[in-house]
């Protein structure tokens, strides 16, 4: 199975796998023109609509659609984390380590 076909057809590989569709979407050879030109700033807009789409189903009531908006929010935050991978900022990993410590220290009296 090549790179592309492993993509398409093995959903069960969860966040992995749609960090390795981010990677494919900006390999500067093979992949999307529009995903490949966009930076910080460009996407920026996306994120905060996509997190008012979240409240907006919340606010409806509508699980089915915040199930969708939370993985277009998702979208955004791996999106985010490749420019920055691909500038050696920090990666997916550090995002997550990061929020962990956070939510580690504010609950002491949880994790103390």
């Amino acid at each position: 199975m090549s790179f592309d076909e492993n993509l398409i057809n093995n959903p069960s590989k969860g966040m992995p796998r749609l960090l390795e569709i981010m990677r494919a979407l900006r390999d500067p050879e093979k992949g999307c023109p529009w995903d490949i030109e966009q930076n910080f700033k460009t996407i920026a807009p996306y994120t905060v609509e996509e997190a008012y789409e979240v409240a907006d189903a919340i606010e409806r009531e509508n699980w089915e659609d915040l199930k969708n908006e939370l993985g277009d929010l998702l979208l955004q935050t791996v999106y985010h984390t490749q420019i920055a991978e691909e500038e050696n900022l920090f990666n997916f990993n550090d995002v997550i380590n990061q929020i962990s410590e956070k939510m580690i220290q504010r609950h002491p009296h949880v994790f103390g």
